[in-house]
């Protein structure tokens, strides 16, 4: 393994198709770094809608209520049903040419606490917050409800014995149990989050690979570009997956006897296994 990645280096190094002077060049460059600064502010906001629709909209689906569980289906069926990038093209063309006013009013009154011009409420960054939150809340209503449905019926019966009502036992009872099996594919949606976020370049929002293409378009060096910007979703989803690793590990420790080793203690034991001396016999 180690013989071919010496290789497909060396091929790399010669075939000279980036310099990797422009690539040092650019890593830092203040214009990239506000790319990804953007980026992991587009992907948090968004996942967090969407980890809250998830949530509600989970809870609506495995209601006895027709009109709530039917009323779930269709926004998991429409969101999921549609590419994102529709979705994004949509919040930041349509909506503005549908409603030209966003406003907010008391209901049944004419006092409006906020109005806008649709057209400059409607920026990039809040098409792209409400195309990524919106088609993330889908997603994450399905996985929330397969972690509700893991929690043994057992527990539920039980809390409602106790006299707790449905609202708390959901709060206290199922919801601490399900996340250990939400946060994996949670854990999952966040790092695609963080690369799907690159689609709302089509819509004009600086993100990372929005502010690399402002940078290529104007010197032509594309390749060394799109290298800074692959360098850097690399090192987000790296640090998501540690933080995803912790989470699950932190979850675990009501299920699991043991709890797996950190990679900081895998290190430190295979030290000690490579410094113990030998026996002789």
């Amino acid at each position: 393994m180690l013989l071919l990645l010496a290789l497909l280096v060396r091929l790399v190094i010669n075939s000279h198709f980036a310099k990797f002077s422009v690539i040092r060049h650019f890593l830092f460059n203040r214009t990239i770094l506000q790319g990804l600064r953007n980026t992991i502010i587009i992907s948090v906001l968004a996942q967090l809608i969407g980890i809250g629709l998830g949530v509600l909209f989970a809870v609506m689906r495995l209601s006895k209520n027709p009109v709530l569980s039917v009323t779930s289906w269709l926004y998991i069926w429409f969101f999921r049903g549609t590419p994102v990038l529709v979705q994004l093209l949509f919040w930041f063309n349509a909506i503005p040419a549908v409603f030209h006013t966003f406003a907010i009013s008391i209901p049944f009154t004419h006092i409006s606490l906020y109005r806008e011009p649709m057209v400059q409420f409607m920026t990039p960054f809040m098409a792209a917050l409400l195309g990524l939150g919106l088609n993330e809340g889908a997603y994450m209503a399905e996985i929330v409800r397969a972690g509700i449905i893991s929690v043994d019926e057992g527990q539920t019966e039980a809390a409602e014995a106790l006299g707790m009502r449905s609202g708390l036992v959901m709060r206290r009872v199922v919801l601490p149990q399900a996340m250990r099996v939400i946060i994996p594919p949670t854990g999952n949606e966040f790092i695609s989050m963080l690369k799907t976020s690159s689609l709302a370049e089509v819509i004009t929002y600086g993100e990372l690979l929005r502010r690399a293409s402002d940078i290529y378009s104007t010197n032509l060096r594309v390749v060394e570009l799109l290298l800074d910007a692959s360098i850097w979703y690399l090192v987000l989803t790296s640090a998501a997956t540690i933080g995803q690793y912790y989470l699950e590990r932190r979850f675990a420790r009501g299920a699991a006897r043991e709890l797996p080793l950190t990679p900081f203690q895998r290190i430190r034991r295979n030290l000690a296994l490579t410094r113990r001396p030998a026996v002789s016999v």
